[in-house]
């Protein structure tokens, strides 16, 4: 593949100054603020004193920064002008890293479908051996998640997702000639280690393009591919199933395949379609100007730092070192969200990943147990989108997110309580209800990168929560058990009483952040003035263990 062309000599110098028809624009908005909602550039922002824009200069340069060379505090742009901007960012960035996504999770899921085509008692398994096989998945999955972020901060995520991309869809295709349980086992092993660090590592690669307030509602839409395989996959399943017979095959058989040959050629064109950073588009697929017209790159680097400034304190390819690592693994301030992480999406699990299965057993038909997973999908979607807006709306995210599981409580004790004699459409009507439920992934994860407050500790952090995440799915996918079907009355007791433990812990990690806030605020109140202009200039505390950090909750 060609080289990224990014180099300072490269580029010609922009103007800090918008063009000339929208300067009237710019003089007539506020100095304090430009827009209500956050967009335009204005005279009092992080760098507006030239002392501590230069402080901050040198740490660009000192890390070689990838886009220092836009880096300019006087440089002035419209709320118009960023808006604009940041839609063609959705278009040009957000969609492809939510098409991405959708080629990871059509395999994490596709299995959930293929065992209602008698996959199972076609390989010599049963229900117990499918419960092993998903939990060396997500061990697996767990496993690669650091190693696999510290690669990709190294060679860069724009190298290392497209990588990983071709090898998890050849190795998920060749499914399609399982025989035993010792094959499932070892598929589902490499599976789980290529997998396992995309979803940090697309987040990082995210933020090099996002705003912390940005963030939360990309990340909901991306993880609308959850919702979205789902009923895509359903529709799929529900008439490549029906191919049963073709060629001598099972209809799962062609499933692994056909889904497997479709993602690899999504890992293919993902290595044209990321670039590495905003100021980095330039190469033999996207074209030898790029995605963006200098001015774009001013505004995109400038807007990213002046809300960040920490986003500029590493080069993207710059590799996490044992002792960088280290230090943002005693971060133990953010070990409240790695619990959440952990706890958090246990209660839904088991239901989600047995409920075709549990349709079946009640006697649905493949096709009918297929299609009736759709309805929750689409829910799911709907409540994922409305509760993250919420939290943006009314910048909470703690109590907001508590909602989840406020709702899966509720409806995981009507599933414990309805009586096994009662209709079938009662039981699939309280699934579907609790498979519908707000999920707040996207609320933690922009949260986590929020208070992680420098590259480093991002790189490692996003890996940290999501190997909390995957720990808590090994729990979930143990809970259901062959002896307890098809109703699992003893797992629906324990995942209900895990979700009603969850409500008290985010208002815990609240309770935590507020008080962690005070004690910060205390002691900046103790210093006078000089003092603190001399903290903020000359300090060798970085990150979260900043005195002028303040934890979001």
């Amino acid at each position: 593949m060609a080289s990224e062309k990014s180099d300072t000599k490269q580029v010609s110098p922009v103007s800090p100054f918008p063009p000339d028809d929208t300067r009237t624009q710019l003089s007539s908005q506020s100095k304090e603020s430009l827009s209500s909602d956050g967009y335009g550039s204005s005279d009092d922002h992080a760098f507006s004193d030239p002392t501590v824009a230069n402080h901050w200069r040198g740490i660009y340069e000192s890390a070689r920064y990838e886009n220092r060379h836009r880096f300019d505090p006087s440089f002035k742009w419209t709320s118009d002008e960023e808006k604009k901007l940041v839609r063609k960012i959705d278009m040009r960035i957000m969609v492809w890293a939510w098409v991405m996504f959708f080629a990871l999770d059509v395999h994490r899921r596709n299995i959930q479908r293929a065992i209602t085509d008698r996959m199972l008692e076609e390989t010599g398994m049963d229900t117990n051996d499918y419960n092993y096989g998903q939990t060396i998945f997500l061990a697996s999955f767990l496993a690669a998640e650091l190693p696999s972020g510290l690669i990709s901060k190294k060679v860069g995520a724009d190298r290392w997702i497209p990588t990983i991309m071709v090898g998890w869809s050849i190795v998920a295709g060749s499914q399609a000639f399982l025989s035993n349980r010792a094959g499932y086992f070892a598929i589902k092993a490499l599976l789980g280690l290529l997998m396992g660090g995309f979803i940090p590592d697309i987040v990082l690669w995210l933020t090099y393009f996002y705003k912390s307030n940005e963030l939360p509602i990309r990340l909901a839409w991306f993880w609308t591919a959850l919702s979205s395989v789902n009923i895509i996959g359903s529709l799929l399943a529900a008439g490549i199933l029906q191919m049963r017979g073709v060629a001598g095959w099972a209809g799962w058989r062609w499933l692994f395949l056909i889904e497997g040959l479709i993602t690899l050629v999504i890992g293919i064109f993902s290595w044209g379609l990321m670039p590495p950073g905003p100021c980095q588009t330039r190469n033999w697929f996207r074209g030898k100007d790029g995605w963006f017209t200098e001015r774009e790159e001013s505004i995109m680097v400038n807007r990213l730092l002046r809300d960040d400034p920490s986003k500029g304190d590493m080069n993207n390819r710059q590799a996490v070192g044992p002792g960088r690592l280290l230090k943002a693994i005693q971060d133990w301030e953010m070990w409240p969200l790695y619990v959440l992480g952990l706890m958090v999406y246990i209660p839904p699990a088991p239901v989600n990943a047995y409920l075709s299965y549990i349709l079946k057993q009640l006697g649905f038909s493949t096709f009918h147990a297929n299609l009736l997973a759709i309805p929750s999908q689409f829910m799911f979607a709907v409540n994922l989108l409305i509760i993250t807006w919420v939290s943006r709306k009314v910048n909470e995210r703690s109590l907001v997110s508590s909602v989840s599981n406020i709702w899966l409580f509720a409806w995981l004790l009507a599933l414990v309580i309805v009586p096994t004699t009662g209709p079938l459409w009662t039981r699939y009507a309280i699934m579907t209800g609790a498979l519908s439920y707000p999920y707040c992934h996207a609320i933690l994860v922009a949260w986590n990168a929020k208070n992680s407050n420098a590259v480093r500790t991002r790189a490692v952090s996003a890996a940290l929560y999501n190997m909390t995440v995957q720990s808590g799915n090994i729990i979930g996918a143990n809970i259901y058990r062959d002896d307890d079907k098809p109703y699992y009355k003893r797992g629906n007791k324990v995942i209900m009483s895990i979700a009603a433990f969850n409500i008290f812990l985010f208002i815990a990690t609240k309770a935590f952040y507020l008080w962690r806030n005070k004690v910060r605020e205390q002691k900046w109140q103790a210093l006078t003035e000089q003092e603190r202009q001399d903290y903020l200039l000359h300090s060798k505390d970085e990150g979260l263990k900043r005195l002028d950090f303040r934890f979001a909750h």
